[in-house]
């Protein structure tokens, strides 16, 4: 499936210069001219990166930056006309993977395009049906939108997806999750599933029980 990568910047110029090298890498593209409609493009979860330049009017590429870090573990490039190290350590604190300093190579920046993705596929990140789960980074989200869970829950859901289409016993879980050690019984695993799949919501039927055994992740339903 062909990636999405947005481009965020009110120079119309900029952009068309942009977009024209990634659409030869064979991206998809998708153009936004403010900070606001920048965010409106990121909420439905089909962004797969994003491209913000920091001086936008209306709402800026920090608070874009910070915004859509909050509720999503989408790459994030930004670019700006500041090459000060104050501002690039902001835009790393902020939850930036990249910081270019204008004017640039757009050869240069489709490179490191490249190389966020690869980077991105060669981690522990599960993707599927809408779920993305980065096991480095501890994110959960649904569609785009970020997910709290306890850290024995979370520890859980990471545990079944990473073993998507295998059924996991109650006592597999247990001892996976909780440890041999242990004093709890069974419906410790049972609790703690009906918790994670209200917090996913739509998404909770992806944990499938099996009577009287335990548990699968499915996906491909």
């Amino acid at each position: 499936m062909r990636k999405t990568i947005m481009i965020a910047d009110d120079e119309q110029r900029m952009r068309k210069l942009i977009a024209d090298y990634l659409l030869r890498e064979g991206y998809e593209v998708i153009e936004a001219a403010n900070g606001q409609k920048a965010l409106e493009e990121c909420r439905d979860g089909k962004v797969d990166l994003a491209i913000l330049d920091v001086m936008m009017p209306g709402c800026d590429g920090w608070t874009v930056c910070r915004e859509v870090r909050r509720r999503s573990a989408i790459p994030i490039i930004m670019l700006t006309a500041k090459g000060e190290e104050g501002d690039q350590l902001l835009g790393f604190e902020l939850g930036a993977d990249e910081y270019i300093t204008k004017p640039f190579s757009p050869r240069v920046l489709t490179a490191r395009v490249n190389a966020l993705f690869r980077r991105a596929e060669s981690n522990r990140t599960i993707a599927c049906d809408g779920l993305r789960i980065d096991p480095d980074a501890r994110f959960v989200s649904v569609d785009g939108r970020r997910l709290d869970f306890s850290p024995k829950e979370y520890e859980l859901l990471v545990f079944l997806a990473e073993n998507r289409g295998r059924a996991l016993s109650r006592e597999q879980i247990l001892n996976h999750v909780w440890s041999f050690d242990y004093f709890g019984d069974l419906r410790t695993v049972d609790t703690h599933i009906n918790r994670v799949r209200t917090k996913l919501g739509a998404k909770g039927g992806l944990i499938r029980t099996i009577r009287g055994f335990g548990y699968r992740f499915e996906v491909g339903r």
